[in-house]
């Protein structure tokens, strides 16, 4: 699959577009082994921060779930050929209204695995009208491949921030 263009997203995805290197769809597949094994070899992290006010490991691993459902709901609609605009979203209140402190560190682990592994049968589904389809989320258009794109790189992201921040291995 080709890499989406730049008329494709809005210029803030080029963020996380840009941390995506091969083919799509084996990144994401990879990740549904690399990222539990990354978040269990630090279990003993779960509730560190490497700053006051940042979010702690488990939090971390919190928000990337969160929004690993909130970009295959968004490339649903938009595949389904959704013409009303979707709302964006207050990472930072998300993470906050979640409790995930009081979650089971190891449940959210394998909650990511789950959840990734049942969106890639939607994702390997998609034909390429669907993926090349566009629709409006946070007031900005983008197409479900850009969307794809994006989940794959905002795990990258999150990857090189844990490992320069949190120090994990």
């Amino acid at each position: 699959m080709n890499r989406p263009q730049p008329n494709e997203y809005p210029a803030w995805a080029e963020t996380y577009i840009s941390k995506v290197d091969g083919d799509i769809l084996e990144i994401l597949e990879e990740q549904v082994f690399s990222i539990p094994a990354l978040f269990e070899t630090n279990k003993e992290k779960e509730n560190y921060a490497y700053a006051p006010e940042k979010w702690t490991l488990k939090e971390m691993l919190g928000h990337i779930i969160d929004c690993e459902r909130v970009f295959a709901f968004r490339m649903m609609c938009f595949a389904r050929n959704e013409m009303q605009h979707l709302p964006g979203f207050d990472e930072d209140a998300y993470v906050a209204n979640a409790h995930f402190g009081e979650r089971n560190y190891e449940d959210m682990i394998q909650e990511f695995s789950t959840l990734r592994k049942a969106n890639l049968y939607f994702y390997k589904s998609l034909n390429d009208a669907e993926l090349n389809r566009k629709g409006t989320a946070s007031e900005r258009e983008i197409s479900v491949k850009a969307i794809l794109f994006i989940s794959a790189g905002h795990v990258n992201h999150h990857v090189s921030i844990l490992k320069e921040r949190y120090h994990v291995v």
